[in-house]
C-alpha cells in the first residue's frame, strides 16, 4: 500500500472493449439491499455511458441459472452486506473462473466480520476500541464494568450502521444487545470514542483524501448515511498536514493487514488527546448519491465515471 498523493492518472485509460461483458451485481438479500439497488442502478449508468458492455442482475434465486445461461466477461460486484460483500459472492465467481471487482476471498470474509478485524489489527499494534462480545444479559454486566459506559454496540457482520446503537446505562445495554441479536447471532460492544469521525477510501493501492464526518445525530447512522439532509462532509478534512499524514499510514495499514483489493473504505475515530482508532474496513462501500467513495474519488480529481472505470479496470490487472 501507498499514501501517494492520487490523481486523474488513476482513471482508466483502457479501450472500454477489453472488459468484455460485464454483469453489475446488486441488490441481493441482505439487510443493506434498498443500499445496494441504489448503488447497482448508479455504477450500472456510469459503466453503460463509459461504453462498456454492462448489463445487471438482481441477485435473487434465478441468480446461479444466470450465471451459466449468460455470457458474463466479468463482474463489478456492487452488492452490500451478507451474501455479496462476506466472501461467498467472491468464492462463487472464483470457482466459475470469472473475474471480479474488489477483494478476494479472505479479505472480504475477514473484514465483514468486525471483531475477527479487530482481533487482526490488535496482534500488529494497530489502535481499534477496546471491546467484548455480547451473548447473555451477563455478559451485558460484565462489558458494563469492564468497559465502562458509554458504549457503541453493532451486530458484527452487519454493514451501513444497522443494528447499531449508542448506551449510556446497562438497561440500554441490555435492550440493544437483544436489538442487534435479530440481525446477528454475534453482537460486538466497543468503548465510545468521543471525538471526529473520519472515512477514508483505498482505491487501487492509494488512499483517496479524508472526508471529515459531522452529524447531529448521537453517531453517524443509517439515518444520518441515506436520508438525512443535514450530515456535513469536509473535504479537505481539516486536520494538520502532519495528522492527515498519520491517518493516511493508518488507513493503509489496516486495509493491508486486512489484504484489500481494489477499492475499499476505512471508518476511524479521533479522540480527544489525538489519537485516531480504527473502527473497521468496508470492501463494497456504497455508491449511492450520498456515498463517501465517489465524495473522496471528486476530491482526487476523479468524477463518478473515472471512479467506476478504475473499479472495473483493477480486476483486469491482478486476482489471487
Amino acid at each position: 500500500m501507498t499514501v501517494a498523493t492520487p490523481s486523474t492518472a488513476q482513471a482508466s485509460t483502457l479501450d472500454p472493449k477489453v472488459f468484455g461483458r460485464v454483469a453489475v451485481l446488486f441488490g441481493g438479500k441482505s439487510a443493506e439491499r434498498e443500499v445496494s439497488l441504489k448503488s447497482g442502478a448508479a455504477v450500472l449508468e456510469a459503466l453503460l455511458a463509459g461504453g462498456v458492455d454492462a448489463f445487471g442482475i438482481d441477485v435473487g434465486a434465478d441468480f446461479l441459472q444466470r450465471l451459466v445461461s449468460e455470457k458474463i466477461d466479468r463482474a463489478f460486484i456492487v452488492l452490500h452486506g451478507r451474501g455479496g460483500e462476506d466472501g461467498s459472492m467472491q468464492g462463487l465467481l472464483e470457482c466459475l473462473e470469472i473475474p471480479y471487482t474488489g477483494s478476494g476471498v479472505l479479505a472480504s470474509a475477514l473484514a465483514m466480520d468486525k471483531l475477527r478485524t479487530k482481533q487482526v489489527w490488535q496482534s500488529l499494534g494497530l489502535s481499534t476500541p477496546l471491546h467484548a462480545t455480547l451473548n447473555s444479559t451477563g455478559d451485558c454486566e460484565s462489558a458494563a464494568a469492564e468497559l465502562g459506559f458509554p458504549l457503541i454496540v453493532k451486530p458484527a457482520h452487519e454493514g451501513s450502521s444497522i443494528g447499531m446503537a449508542k448506551v449510556s446505562n446497562l438497561a440500554e445495554l441490555i435492550a440493544a444487545w437483544r436489538d442487534a441479536s435479530q440481525y446477528d447471532s454475534q453482537v460486538l460492544v466497543e468503548q465510545w470514542i468521543s471525538g471526529p469521525e473520519f472515512t477514508i477510501a483505498m482505491l487501487r493501492g492509494q488512499v483517496l483524501p479524508p472526508i471529515a464526518l459531522g452529524t447531529s445525530h448521537s453517531f453517524y447512522d443509517y439515518d444520518a448515511k441515506y436520508l438525512a439532509n443535514d450530515t456535513q462532509y469536509r473535504v479537505p478534512c481539516g486536520l494538520a498536514a502532519d495528522k492527515e499524514a498519520e491517518l493516511k499510514t493508518l488507513t493503509a495499514q489496516a486495509c493491508e493487514a486486512v489484504g484489500t483489493q481494489g477499492w475499499a473504505r476505512a471508518d476511524v475515530m479521533q479522540d480527544a488527546s489525538g489519537k485516531f482508532w480504527l473502527l473497521e474496513v468496508n470492501t463494497v462501500p456504497g455508491m449511492t448519491d450520498h456515498s463517501l467513495v465517489p465524495m473522496a474519488a471528486r476530491a482526487a480529481g476523479l468524477d463518478f465515471q473515472q471512479l467506476v472505470l478504475a473499479i472495473l479496470a483493477d480486476s483486469l490487472e491482478r486476482r489471487g
